[in-house]
Order: structure tokens, then sequence, then C-alpha cells
């Protein structure tokens, strides 16, 4: 088998510098991510210091300014690495996602005094981050958010209160863009602000008890009394939404990216069990319905691959690309959930054990279409840009 998932896969990079990039991933995937990812998935350890190792790599910022700190590359090529991330393990690939994604409002809307105070360290200064949106009460109605953040007397900050549910990162990232009601009911009353990770008043529940993504932890985040200054308010006020929704294009490309990434792995895992594992005197490999399968997988894997790299070429020539990412998004998780359901079937016995990866990536899976917007909300999103908004 290869050493990596995707040492197999061809890739149509744009320049030398990115095909330099991706051999470096696959580098340090090969050496640092993919020897301990099942027994620190198994532990439920996340690995802080890959991230550092990252950051000092100059991958925790690849598609932002140079200026900045960024890496300055397309998302064509970003999505790429991503997808080599989440193949080696979906922890690492997701959270890589997750921080680029909390990196996106100071980037878009921060003024340049914001973006020269903040993003060089959130970029490659070791900082990991954290997006919160979602509530207890306002997961695919992310408009219907009750954290409220109430301007000081003074009206030089405002002080920030409520409940953040379901953040990746939560309890261990260093800042947050948090997601907040400064106004009336509805989309049009919620601000951003970009919160440190240790500011008073901020705490973490323990982190859920999830059915797999044991290394990443996910938590709700508790608001009690964080005073935030106005220099931390990012975009206008009641601009909020836009900026999230924004930010959740680029990030459900991010999701589909890490699920081919994970069905990759899955497929090569299967095709490798296929070749080795002997049955009636000859491989499995070479029955009809086994070698079909496997031919379905990688068709899917493929198909997968060109729908989030047509999104991200759309976004990187400026056009509309939201309708595509969630096709992106809505697929790519479908088709890994297939993937991966598949390559357990293809191991047998032996993939319904622990001692074989597929059944992780099974679980793992599972909460690809979940995340970031459920893929009944991206089928939502598909049908607006298809035949206009629902009748009231």
């Amino acid at each position: 088998m290869p050493d990596t998932p995707t040492d197999g896969v061809e890739r149509r990079l744009p320049t030398d510098e990115a095909r330099e990039l991706l051999a470096l991933v696959r580098d340090i995937a090969r050496r640092e991510i993919v020897p301990a990812a099942a027994a620190e998935e198994a532990a439920g350890r996340f690995p802080r210091e890959l991230f550092a190792l990252l950051s000092r790599s100059g991958l925790l910022g690849l598609p932002y300014d140079p200026a900045y700190g960024g890496g300055g590359q397309p998302y064509e090529v970003y999505l790429q690495v991503l997808e080599e991330l989440a193949a080696a393990r979906l922890t690492v690939g997701l959270g890589v996602s997750v921080h680029t994604l909390s990196c996106h409002a100071l980037a878009g809307y921060g003024t340049e005094e914001q973006r020269a105070a903040h993003l060089p360290a959130m970029l490659g200064g070791g900082l990991l981050g954290a997006y919160c949106l979602s509530e207890p009460s306002a997961g695919s109605d992310a408009a219907a958010l009750r954290t409220r953040a109430v301007r000081d007397g003074d009206g030089d900050g405002w002080t920030i209160d409520g409940t953040k549910a379901w953040i990746t990162h939560g309890g261990i990232a260093d800042f947050c863009t948090v997601m907040a009601r400064t106004g009336g009911p509805g989309a049009r009353g919620v601000t951003a602000f970009l919160v440190p990770g240790d500011a008073p008043g901020l705490s973490a529940d323990p982190p859920e008890r999830k059915m797999g993504m044991g290394g990443s932890p996910t938590a709700q985040l508790r608001f009690d009394g964080v005073r935030v200054p106005d220099a931390r308010r990012l975009g206008g006020e009641g601009q909020g939404f836009v900026i999230a929704l924004d930010a959740l294009d680029s990030g459900r490309l991010g999701i589909a990216a890490c699920a081919v990434g994970l069905a990759q792995a899955a497929l090569d895992a299967a095709v490798g069990h296929a070749r080795e594992r002997r049955q009636f005197g000859r491989p499995v490999a070479d029955f009809q319905g086994l070698r079909f399968l496997l031919a379905d997988m990688a068709t899917q894997v493929e198909a997968g691959r060109a729908l989030y790299l047509e999104a991200a070429r759309l976004r990187d020539e400026g056009r509309p690309f939201g309708r595509c990412a969630a096709m992106a998004k809505l697929f790519c998780t479908d088709a890994a959930m297939r993937v991966t359901t598949d390559a357990v079937q293809v191991l047998g016995g032996y993939g319904y054990t622990a001692d074989f990866p597929v059944e992780r990536f099974l679980r793992e899976a599972k909460m690809l279409q979940i995340v970031e917007g459920t893929n009944q909300i991206q089928r939502v999103v598909i049908a607006r840009h298809l035949v206009g908004p629902e009748s009231r």
C-alpha cells in the first residue's frame, strides 16, 4: 500500500510552488500524522503539537494575504492540501478547515488596523481558532441565535452573554470568531466579534462524547459577561450574519475536501485488503462483484474531487460559487458515507473491528453530513438558487 492514502492521486496543480507544497504536506502526513492517528483517536487526544508544526510550515493561513503571514494560495490549492491532511487524519484536516473559517471574518471584513494587529499571529503564530455561530436552540436556523452583545455604558466596548454549541476546538482555541445579537430579531440584528480564548467570563463545558472524531474536541462555550472592546468588532453593526454566511460558503468547500480525503483513505484501505485477502484459492479482488463495488467507490471519490475543485476555481475567479459549494458539500459528504460503508463491507468482519481503520472512517464520515450546514440545508440552498425562495 502507499505511504499515504493520496500517493496514487494524480493532481492538476497550477504552479511549481503548489506542487512543492503538496509534496511537503504528504511528507508531514507520512512522518507526523499517519503513524499516531489511530492510537490518538482511540485515546481522544488532540494533537496540538501537530498544529504548531503546521503553523511553522505555513499551512494554517494558505488562502490568505502574504502581507499578513498568509500563503497567498488559491482555494484550488488550499483545498487539495486539506484533502491530503484529512486523508491522513480527519481531526487534522477538519481542524485546519475550522481554523481557516475562524480567520475569514477578520481577513475579509476587518479594518487595516485590525488585520495588522491580529492576523499575523492567527495565520502563522501558532494560534488556533474556533468559529462560534451555532447555539443550543439555533442550529440550522442560525439567524435565531440568542447570544447577546450589549454596549458598555461608555460606548467603547461590549459585554457578551450567552451559550454557543457544537464548537470545534471549544475549550482549547486561542481566539473565537463570535456571532452575537446586537439588535432586533432575525439576521439583521447580528454582529461579529473577535474574542480572545482566555477572555474573563469565557468558559467551556466538557467536550461532547461523540460517535467519532474523539481527538477533535467539540464543546459548548459559555459567555458570562465577556467584555470585548469595540476595536474587536468585525464589520459593521448588524453585518454579522452576512459575514457568517460568506464564511460558510467557503467553509463548505473545506468540508467537501475533507470528505474526499476521508473517502480516498477508505478506498485505498479497501483496495489494499482486496489485493491481499485470499478466499477460494485466489485474491478476493478477482471476484467481479467486489471489483464492481471498488469501481463505484473510486468513481464517487473522483466525482467529488472534481466537484469541489470546480467550486474552488469559480471562487478563485471571483465568480458566484455558493450553489456549487453547497452541491460539493452535499455530494462529497454523502459520497464519503457511501464509500466508507462499502469499505467496511469489503473488509467483512475485519472491517467491523477497531483493529482496522475503516470502522473509524465510517464513524467519522457521518459527522461530515451534519457539520457546517446539514445536507438537508444544502438541498435548501441549492433549490433556492434553482427556483427562488420558498413562498410564505
